[in-house]
């Protein structure tokens, strides 16, 4: 048996190193598990249990990914901040819908694997996923040389939520007059960072250079962790009608919201 696994090792695939990552991470992961996540050792998918409470569920699902802030996280040698950063990002776009994320799924991919590395952004996965009450349900964690350079990775996230159908929040009972609340950003969240590194390389400034008055320095106001909404938007949520929500990523304000006004046409 242990030919093919030479192969593989050969073929530049460590089996190795992706139980030790794995190892790693247990715990962190495990920890986000409440008695909705249904035990399936060694199983295929996760299982998790819909609250009987709910009368006529909806489920909201959202997947996206870091983007470029990996390469921040790469020049900084500082992965944590990237786990929170695609469990707010997706956990922010399902409470836009109305609903209360409940669990979440986590792809890594990497030219080779590092286990420390991988396992440091899950563990910042799971940090995250528990400061919401979600449960990290599942995961990839995926060695691709030849498609991802050595010491590069992507990092991707799904999270999944649920409300009451009569809770979904479309945009259309949205009417002139309405209030408009605005919540704040904690830095570039994690849209904007190919145009935000090439800003500094043409300037020729280092991710370790303190602007006069500031009290971090670039690299670390880059690698700020995207903000949860969560308390807000779910304390919002049981005190009025809220009419329609807009998670402002990619395209900013003109780009998202108007997705949050249908109603006015």
């Amino acid at each position: 048996m242990s030919e093919p696994t030479s192969s593989y090792e050969a073929a530049g695939v460590s089996i190795e190193r992706g139980e030790r990552a794995t190892a790693m991470m247990r715990d962190a992961v495990e920890a986000t598990h409440g008695p909705q996540v249904v035990s399936y050792p060694n199983g295929f998918a996760g299982l998790y249990a819909l609250s009987s409470s709910y009368a006529d569920p909806v489920l909201a699902s959202s997947i996206d990914g870091v983007g470029t802030k990996v390469f921040v996280a790469k020049a900084l040698g500082r992965y944590a901040s990237i786990g929170e950063d695609i469990v707010n990002h997706c956990a922010n776009d399902v409470l836009a819908t109305g609903a209360r994320p409940l669990l979440f799924l986590d792809y890594v991919a990497s030219g080779k694997l590092e286990p420390g590395s991988v396992a440091e952004v899950v563990r910042g996965t799971a940090e995250a996923c528990g400061a919401l009450g979600v449960a990290l349900v599942g995961g990839e964690t995926a060695e691709m040389p030849g498609l991802y350079g050595e010491g590069d990775f992507d990092v991707v996230g799904a999270c999944v939520g649920a409300c009451e159908r009569t809770e979904v929040v479309t945009g259309e009972r949205v009417r002139a007059g309405d209030a408009v609340i605005g919540l704040p950003s904690s830095g570039l969240h994690t849209n904007g960072y190919t145009l935000a590194r090439k800003v500094l390389e043409d300037a020729g400034v280092s991710y370790e250079h303190r602007p006069e008055g500031f009290e971090r320095t670039i690299g670390e106001a880059y690698l700020a962790p995207h903000r949860a909404y969560a308390r807000e938007v779910l304390a919002l949520r049981d005190a009025v009608e809220v009419r329609g929500m807009a998670h402002i990523t990619g395209g900013g304000l003109p780009g998202n919201l108007p997705r949050a006004l249908s109603g006015l046409g």
